[in-house]
């Protein structure tokens, strides 16, 4: 009797054991589940965050650096550089589409790598961002029909001048700023068949698209002189040196090789 309550003693702890050791086991595959997952998850944030992509955050209402034919499509001088910094890079670029304050705080932030959006560089955002090199000087001059007579000198440019500018451009803000009476249009050509047909005193415009014009239009003709400049730069997140000299390098070479000014011809003579 002893013999028989003792082997059934032995075989409940036998069975005891066996169910401790599959609980023990079950635990460590449960375990090495949760580490297999997390690293998995972990893998796919590294590979999310590494994703193949250049992400540049902008507002696409200042032409020619960035604007919209389609209402949907962004395009422009700031594009065409970003597109060669991705190539160079190996990534595809994704824009984004935002405020101009928006598109700097994306920078800061870390959810956009750059911003370009014909920014220039102040000592403010200076201490809040970083700044690639000047890649563009926007040197805004003062086209006149010939022999008009009105506007002669580009200080004549102030209160009152009926002034063209194209929509969303440094000059448009200049000349509102300073309170002209001021006509928007999308396209150069168009401002030159008003001033030409004596509806505008001026047009107020970037040299290089200026001398484009002028070489169309024999009545034309652009004054001596520039009315302001202004200089432009690719903004990152303040102590991302890695990609600012990658920036730096495709900028540079872009810049040395006139490719810049081809990309501001192109947006602007269309």
């Amino acid at each position: 009797m002893k013999k028989i309550v003792s082997l059934v003693c032995v075989a409940a702890l036998a069975v005891s054991m066996l169910a401790g050791c599959s609980s023990k086991k079950e635990e460590t595959k449960a375990a090495e589940t949760t580490t297999a997952a997390t690293e998995e998850s972990a893998g796919e944030t590294t590979a999310a965050k590494d994703s193949g992509k250049l992400v540049m955050a902008t507002e696409a209402g200042f032409a020619p650096y960035e604007y919209t034919e389609d209402g949907k499509t962004v395009v422009g001088v700031d594009v065409d550089i970003a597109n060669e910094i991705a190539k160079a890079m190996g990534k595809e670029l994704e824009i984004q589409n935002m405020t101009f304050d928006g598109a700097l705080l994306a920078v800061q932030q870390g959810t956009a790598d750059f911003a370009a959006a014909g920014i220039s560089v102040t000592p403010e955002r200076q201490e809040l961002m970083d700044f690639s090199i000047e890649y563009a000087t926007s040197k805004q001059v003062v086209v006149v029909k010939k022999d008009a007579g009105k506007i002669t000198a580009p200080e004549d440019v102030k209160e009152g001048t009926i002034a063209g500018v194209q929509m969303g451009t440094t000059a448009d803000y200049y000349c509102q700023d300073i309170a002209c009476e001021v006509k928007q249009f999308n396209k150069y050509a168009e401002a030159a068949m008003e001033l030409n047909n004596g509806k505008l005193d001026c047009i107020v415009m970037d040299s290089l698209p200026a001398e484009q014009l002028v070489a169309a239009n024999e009545n034309l003709e652009i004054l001596d002189g520039e009315l302001f400049t202004d200089k432009y730069a690719i903004a990152v997140k303040k102590g991302n040196t890695e990609l600012l000299d990658q920036l730096n390098e495709v900028l540079q070479k872009l810049v040395d090789e006139g490719k810049v000014d081809e990309f501001t011809i192109n947006h602007t003579t269309k």
